[in-house]
Formats: structure tokens, C-alpha cells, sequence
């Protein structure tokens, strides 16, 4: 069953980013939603990965994708890639830069409040790994919004 801590958490992380693109503007959220989906996509993909490779474990029983990985793939990702990019696209160090720092504070601070509350844990990662897991995205998010860029100036 799931506890009502892990089901808060998991409407949080869904509601608020999602919330927070009210504020992005009308053109941007056009302009980096395609990057968007695609990064979703994408996670979720690598998200079933490490859930078969049991790279995290989560406290709460039964193990499920849908309430366990799919609220994080769902939830912060397609916002935090479009507010990224609005902030940086057009100058890669600063993409970097800003990714480096969203994922390193996901990575070594984030990850320890959640295992607190014990909602989840790394389990066949450490912090570094996980940092990498999540950091190497940003290259391939940059890549995917310069063709669409690319594409839409044909048009």
C-alpha cells in the first residue's frame, strides 16, 4: 500500500513544476514543449531501465513503475527542461552550468532528504553514477531543441 507520504510527495512533484509553467509564457512553452515530450519520453525509457536494473529502491511495498518512477519522469523533468531552456538556449555553457547545478543539488542533497523521509534510495548507484545518470540528458535535450530550432527556421 501505498503511504499517504509517498502519495503527497508524488502529487507534489507533479503539481508544482507543472504549476510553475503558467509563468514560462505562452511562446516559450511552444517553443520548448516538443523538447519537452521528447525528454519525457526519454526518461521514462531510462527510468524502466533502472528500475530492472534496480539502480534505486523505494521504501514503500508493493514495487510499482506507475506509483514509484513514473510521478518523477512525469512531474519535474518537462518543466525543469523547459525552464532551462528558456534561461540558456542559445549559450551551451550556461545550459551546462545550470544543468550541472540543478542535477548536482538533485543528486548529493535532494536524494538524502528523500531517503529520510523514506520515500527512496540508491541501491546499485552511488551519488556520482546517479549524477551522471541524470546530468547526460541535458546534452541530448540541447540536441533535440537545436533541430527543432533548426527545422522550424526552414519552414
Amino acid at each position: 500500500m501505498v503511504s499517504k507520504r509517498h502519495s503527497m510527495f508524488n502529487l507534489i512533484i507533479i503539481l508544482i513544476p507543472w504549476l510553475s509553467l503558467l509563468f514560462i509564457g505562452k511562446q516559450n512553452f511552444k517553443r520548448y514543449s516538443l523538447s519537452g515530450i521528447f525528454i519525457i519520453l526519454f526518461e521514462i525509457v531510462n527510468h524502466l531501465y533502472g528500475h530492472r536494473k534496480k539502480w534505486w529502491k523505494f521504501y514503500d511495498k508493493p514495487k510499482s513503475f506507475i506509483k514509484d518512477e513514473l510521478p518523477f519522469s512525469v512531474g519535474p523533468y518537462m518543466p525543469l527542461s523547459m525552464w532551462l531552456l528558456k534561461f540558456s538556449y542559445g549559450n551551451f555553457k550556461k545550459f551546462v552550468a545550470l544543468n550541472a547545478i540543478a542535477d548536482g543539488v538533485f543528486a548529493f542533497f535532494v536524494m538524502d532528504v528523500l531517503k529520510k523521509f523514506k520515500i527512496i534510495r540508491l541501491n546499485k548507484l552511488n551519488r556520482v553514477q546517479f549524477f551522471f545518470y541524470i546530468n547526460y540528458k541535458a546534452y541530448l535535450l540541447y540536441g533535440v531543441q537545436y533541430l527543432v530550432e533548426k527545422y522550424r527556421r526552414v519552414i
